[in-house]
């Protein structure tokens, strides 16, 4: 309902905020979990036949480790490994990751292939039976809904896996139906086209019609079958090698298939032509990676806020809030690995929570799991240490429990504030109350500034406190001066109705 004190910014903002609003993709928090690594199975003994040497299974006090490299099979041992987590497994667990805040659960690969990662698919359209089945699915996307929670799928559509019953017939066949769904002859070295040139990942062919019907666009493709069993979106793996022409076909078909379903593209590139057109959004490394630098210490504050809001003026706005933040995945090195320090954790998850987009939380990153690189980034779920009174752990559900009483840090707009040493923005809708100022000292010195608010609605001798730490600023004609402790980050908001006082002196601001 529209306040009666609303102006003419507020009322043109309104609708815009009501539409994003409704929008589940627009700046959810996503939990990422690997399913053989997230939750010990109910009967481990009544799975080993389903992990045939040379696979190994694994007890879940037991870590990753690196490997040998099988140059016959183009494998490492590690990708082998497995420690028996399934869907089921899973499913249990929705107490938990409700109860985090979660809204949206993103599941590494779960069909059908030789690996642990699943990144190299034997058949897109078949669960891997260590995982469990379709049904699983379809019934593990149901309880998220009953929750008012989505579920999100990798999709890994670029390649497939050298072990796929179609690509060993299109080797082995000239004639066969798949020949030309693969980049098969004498010009490429293995004797196929491959990502990376890495001989058990062979290129699909996009450029094949059949490839791309067979994919999407159709009741019986892979997508539209996948969303009408429930599944709310997709996240494409390197779908910077796909391209913006088919990725526009693809998300086209979705949208068709599910109107509001969400196709995000794994892109290490920079966001604006990737998002609201041949993709709804982005993982958002280029983001991320300022936020590593920031939190390191390799750049200034000054020099974070040119290139974050260069990002957003030159980004759709919508594309960039459905756009994932991420600070470590299977992939990256974990948080508590690449960044040791507390202050400095703290630092990149603040703004991971606050900048424009949606937060991706790699599994265990509220526990304190530390691995530097593959496969030690994939060890299984801490379950022990995912509790309060662990420090991650507080920090985490503080930072989600922030977020969810503060609208603007969902779907409000953004505004960056001069400062010198200091990164400060603003994150506000149309009422003053969800107001957001963040604000972060990357030096390790107490910084003090003065900054313009940039906002005529905060009232003058009014106090911001931090939702974190409880740290006050003073407002005086628009203008906060403050002195900043080292290696700080901070969410300042409004004080508004205070207990106990008798003057509200925003009683006619909206």
């Amino acid at each position: 309902m529209t306040s009666p004190f609303a102006h003419a910014a507020d009322r043109a903002l309104e609708p815009v905020l009501a539409r994003r609003a409704a929008d589940w993709r627009i700046g959810p928090v996503v939990y990422q979990v690997l399913v053989d690594r997230f939750a010990p199975p109910a009967d481990l003994d009544a799975k080993r036949h389903l992990y045939p040497a040379p696979r190994t299974l694994h007890g879940w006090d037991e870590q990753p480790v690196q490997g040998t490299h099988d140059e016959a099979a183009g494998l490492w041992s590690h990708e082998l490994a497995f420690w028996g987590g399934d869907l089921a497994g899973l499913a249990g667990r929705l107490d938990y990751l409700e109860g985090l805040g979660v809204d949206v659960v993103y599941l590494n690969p779960i069909h059908a292939a030789w690996t642990n990662h699943k990144y190299d698919a034997q058949d897109y359209f078949a669960v891997s039976p260590e995982f469990g089945t379709r049904a699983d699915v379809a019934a593990l996307a149901d309880r998220l809904h009953e929750r008012g929670m989505q579920l999100v799928l990798d999709g890994v559509l670029n390649h497939m896996g050298r072990t796929a019953p179609m690509f060993l017939d299109a080797v082995a066949n000239p004639d066969s139906p798949w020949r030309d769904f693969f980049y098969i002859g004498p010009q490429w070295r293995h004797g196929w086209r491959c990502w990376w040139d890495v001989a058990n990942l062979p290129d699909v062919n996009w450029e094949n019609p059949a490839v791309k019907d067979w994919l999407f666009g159709s009741p019986d493709s892979l997508i539209d079958g996948w969303l009408a069993d429930g599944v709310d979106g997709f996240r494409l793996d390197v779908a910077y090698d796909i391209g913006f022409t088919h990725l526009s076909d693809l998300t086209s078909a979705a949208h068709a298939a599910r109107p509001g379903s969400l196709v995000l593209g794994e892109c290490y590139n920079y966001p604006p032509d990737w998002v609201n057109g041949p993709l709804d959004a982005i993982l958002n490394i280029s983001l991320s990676e300022i936020i590593r630098d920031l939190a390191e210490g390799s750049i200034g504050g000054r020099h974070a806020g040119d290139l974050i809001e260069r990002m957003v003026a030159d980004t759709d706005y919508e594309g960039l809030l459905r756009s994932w933040i991420v600070l470590d995945n299977h992939d990256k090195a974990r948080l508590a690995s690449w960044l040791p320090d507390p202050a400095a954790q703290t630092i990149a998850q603040v703004l991971q929570f606050t900048l424009p987009g949606a937060v991706n939380l790699y599994y265990g990153v509220e526990a304190g799991m530390t691995g530097p690189r593959d496969p030690e980034n994939r060890g299984p779920m801490d379950w022990a240490r995912a509790v309060p009174g662990e420090p991650a752990f507080d920090r985490v559900r503080a930072l989600i429990t922030a977020r969810k009483a503060t609208r603007a840090l969902r779907i409000g707009e953004f505004r960056r504030l001069d400062a010198d040493r200091l990164l400060a923005f603003t994150r506000y809708t149309d009422r003053i109350e969800e107001l957001a100022v963040v604000v972060v000292n990357p030096t390790g010195e107490s910084v003090r500034d003065l900054m313009s608010l940039r906002d005529s609605k905060v009232v003058n001798f009014e106090v911001l406190r931090c939702a974190l730490t409880g740290f006050e600023a003073h407002i005086s004609a628009g203008l906060c001066r403050l002195t900043v402790p080292p290696r700080t980050a901070l969410i300042l908001r409004p004080q508004m109705n205070k207990p106990g006082r008798e003057y509200e002196p925003y009683k006619r601001v909206a």
